[in-house]
């Protein structure tokens, strides 16, 4: 309400101007809000994208380095119109700034047949942390947890919890990870999906709240 978007580093709304007019991502009360439409592309026509990325404090932007460690807490509401899908279907991600480099981590909702996940995974290795059922997620407000130490060559470590409805969904911890590239860290929130399980793709939003980052000591 106070700093609007300008509590990111920077917006990538339709960036291939596929849906001219429209505003994707924006405040709606108390909250975030990215719309995401079938009709919607990135600048790869084969997925979707619309997201924040980075942080800023006092309108500075924070720089997430090698060997520290920082938590974000969130509170967000999946409706069930934003599906799992069998290809990449990613609600948050650290990455590296800059084109064409590979997320370090992706928090995605994955489908593979009939089950729906809610997962979080370290890119490197392709090393899940944990996931839960989506289903009894959605459309609802529920609370989650990331925590990143970030490190290099197997240093680093990733913890993510899940509560909802006032009872821990999961809390889980991967050690031994490897959670840095090269310049810094930036996470990003939002949409970005693959359009190859085109029966799971419809219009949908994402809502995210309460939105805190801290750097631990």
């Amino acid at each position: 309400g106070r700093d609007g978007l300008g509590g990111f580093e920077g917006i990538e709304d339709d960036r291939a101007n596929s849906h001219p007019g429209v505003k994707h991502i924006y405040v709606q009360g108390d909250a975030y809000r990215w719309d995401m439409h079938k009709r919607d592309r990135d600048t790869a026509p084969d997925r979707q994208r619309n997201e924040v990325r980075g942080m800023r404090a006092n309108g500075v932007p924070l720089v997430l380095d090698n060997g520290e460690t920082w938590k974000f807490t969130y509170s967000m509401f999946i409706p069930n119109t934003l599906k799992a899908t069998t290809s990449f279907t990613h609600i948050m991600q650290t990455k590296m700034p800059g084109l064409g480099s590979a997320p370090i981590t992706v928090m995605s909702l994955r489908r593979t047949g009939t089950s729906s996940k809610i997962e979080f995974k370290v890119t490197e290795g392709d090393t899940l942390v944990g996931n839960t059922d989506l289903a009894p997620l959605w459309d609802r407000w529920i609370d989650t947890e990331v925590e990143i130490h970030i490190g290099d060559a197997g240093t680093g470590y990733v913890r993510w919890a899940v509560h909802s409805g006032g009872s821990t969904v999961l809390d889980v911890t991967k050690s031994g990870v490897d959670t840095w590239l090269d310049d810094r860290v930036r996470p990003k929130w939002g949409i970005y999906r693959s359009l190859s399980d085109a029966a799971q793709i419809q219009d949908c939003h994402l809502l995210l709240k309460n939105m805190k980052g801290y750097q631990l000591s």
